[in-house]
C-alpha cells in the first residue's frame, strides 16, 4: 500500500500515585495548558532522554577530538545581542 500513513502504536501505562503527587502534577499541567497525561508523558520522556544521553559514549577520531578541544579552549566570541543587553540599564536603575 504505497503512500499509506502508518498509525503509531501506543501503549497504555498505568501508575498508582499518592494524592499529593497528583495534585502537584495537575497544578503544573494546568500552568502549561496541558492534560495530566500529556504533561506526565512529556516529563517522563524528557527524563528518559537525559538518562540515555548521560550514558551514551561519544566516539571521535583523534583529529576530531583535537578540533573539539581547540574549539572549547578558544576564548569566547562576544554575541552582539548579549553585549547590548548587558549595556542597557535595568528598569529599576532608570
Amino acid at each position: 500500500m504505497a503512500g499509506a500513513v502508518r498509525k503509531k502504536k501506543v501503549y497504555p501505562l498505568s501508575m498508582r500515585l499518592p494524592e499529593a503527587d497528583i495534585a502537584i502534577i495537575d497544578r503544573a499541567a494546568r500552568k502549561r495548558g496541558r492534560s495530566r497525561t500529556d504533561f506526565v508523558r512529556e516529563a517522563a520522556v524528557r527524563a528518559a532522554e537525559e538518562v540515555v544521553m548521560e550514558n551514551t559514549v561519544i566516539r571521535m577520531s583523534p583529529e576530531g577530538f583535537k578540533h573539539f578541544l581547540d574549539v572549547i579552549s578558544a576564548p569566547p566570541a562576544p554575541i552582539p545581542e548579549m553585549v547590548d543587553v548587558f549595556r542597557r540599564k535595568a528598569p529599576w536603575e532608570e
